[in-house]
């Protein structure tokens, strides 16, 4: 009775509203009467009805002023008429403006029935649509950077201090961990959230085309710029610009790029007067920048320049807590988008996942739901539904350790602890495994100061 549709029944014939309260309530509706138009007006100000069926010809407030309100304050609701026969042209009149039905007094209970069935199924429709909007507009229109691992909110934190500073970003990560989200949600939190957001892969394009995404041109600067084109830089005036792949920068585009940060203006291909710019700078990179200044590859003023304040972006791999939570994100998200009822991941999938490295990252983690959703034939994501590698295969990835590569004794490391542990501590079966003998196994545990057991 909780989650009933809800009726409001307006009739000044106290015999008919009770005959109409009494057969919707044995229909399991919710019924609230009243044999007032003023007091409907009332009751429709305090709360949202499904269906409204009322009296067209009332006294003080007819059945036109209780279909004005209704539509105003509850559009998806529906209003059915209850007219005479000498009234149904009126009656008729109203539907244009808005009343789904008519019903004719005397009138047969039955078809009062078909009639409520008919526009609660209507009314259902259009509160589906409308959930379904605002849930695309929650995946397509919004920030939202989802996560409950506890350095991930560290950063969340530091982002939110640091977004309407204006102050200059590199954000770094691997490929795939959320960088340009984490550009978008610096500056929709900022200051500037209702200028424009542009992003541009450096390394994506050459040299000239890269000039003149960024910078723009003057009519005439070569051939074929029939008009003058403003850049990116320019044209995010009162927004911010996300520079991807910064590292790729070409060596003359790193000189430009530091004039627009220091004088707040920039010259466009074949101009010859400085244009100043309002853009707040936010870059990112997957590479170790401080190699690339130390190689001179990148140039160092520049590089102090982006970054004022510096956010890594940890891999999905070292924030596994974020695993689960991710799924049912982009399950809702992929649901919604392809129109199907996909509710669950199986635990044996998510099982998987929780042990999976994931070498791409969130990025990857969600091309996989994506892919789920799309073979999902009922409501749950199941084992076949993944890529056959991902089934077939337990990937581990090498990444770097706080900014340096990792040693090969760490690696050794690493991978004897992994095989341990997926032999359950057998150290016959693991020395198998590893190509060496029982007691070379020994020397090696002996050697890195691991654990010792017996236990096989």
């Amino acid at each position: 009775m909780e989650n009933a549709a809800r009726l409001l029944i307006v009739e000044d014939e106290k015999t008919a509203l009770k005959n109409l309260e009494h057969v919707m309530k044995k229909e399991g509706y919710k019924v609230t009467g009243t044999l007032s138009g003023p007091n409907a007006l009332q009751l429709l100000e305090k709360q949202e009805y499904d269906i409204v069926l009322t009296d067209l010809k009332m006294e003080k407030v007819d059945g036109v002023e209780v279909l004005e309100k209704s539509r105003t304050l509850y559009p998806d609701s529906e209003v059915i008429m209850i007219t005479a026969y000498a009234s149904i042209p009126s009656a008729v009149e109203t539907m244009k403006k808005g009343a789904y039905d008519y019903i004719a007094k005397p009138f047969n209970l039955e078809d009062v029935r078909k009639a409520v069935k008919s526009a609660l199924e209507k009314v259902a429709l259009k509160k589906e649509n409308t959930q379904l909007r605002e849930q695309l507009e929650q995946f397509e229109g919004k920030v939202k950077i989802v996560t409950q691992n506890s350095m991930m909110q560290k950063l969340l934190e530091t982002a939110r201090q640091i977004a309407p500073t204006d102050c200059n970003v590199l954000i770094t990560g691997e490929s795939g961990t959320g960088k340009e989200l984490f550009a978008r949600y610096l500056h929709f939190m900022s200051g500037r959230s209702k200028g424009p957001f542009f992003a541009i892969n450096c390394g994506a394009l050459t040299e000239e085309l890269l000039t003149n995404e960024l910078f723009g041109h003057e009519k005439g600067a070569f051939t074929g710029a029939i008009s003058q084109k403003k850049g990116m830089i320019e044209a995010a005036a009162g927004g911010t610009l996300f520079l991807d792949e910064i590292t790729e920068m070409p060596p003359a585009m790193q000189v430009k790029l530091l004039r627009v940060l220091q004088e707040k203006e920039l010259m466009r291909v074949g101009g010859t007067e400085p244009v100043e710019v309002d853009v707040r700078i936010l870059a990112a990179s997957n590479r170790n920048i401080h190699e690339a200044t130390r190689e001179k590859r990148f140039r160092q003023d520049l590089y102090y320049r982006l970054n004022v304040v510096s956010i890594h972006i940890p891999p999905l791999s070292e924030r596994r807590d974020d695993i689960p939570l991710l799924c049912q994100y982009f399950l809702n998200k992929y649901s919604v988008l392809m129109k199907k009822e996909v509710r669950e991941i199986s635990p044996s999938v998510i099982g998987l996942l929780m042990n999976y490295d994931f070498p791409g990252n969130v990025r990857e983690l969600e091309n996989i739901v994506e892919r789920g959703v799309a073979l999902a034939n009922g409501h749950t994501v199941e084992m076949a539904h993944l890529p056959d590698d991902l089934k077939d295969l337990d990937i581990k990835t090498f990444r770097r350790r706080e900014g340096r590569y990792p040693t090969l004794g760490e690696q050794e490391i690493s991978y004897i602890q992994w095989v341990l542990q997926e032999t359950g501590g057998n150290k016959t079966l693991a020395a198998n495994i590893l190509g060496i003998d029982r007691v070379s196994l020994w020397r090696k545990l002996k050697k890195f100061g691991l654990e010792e057991s017996d236990d096989d």
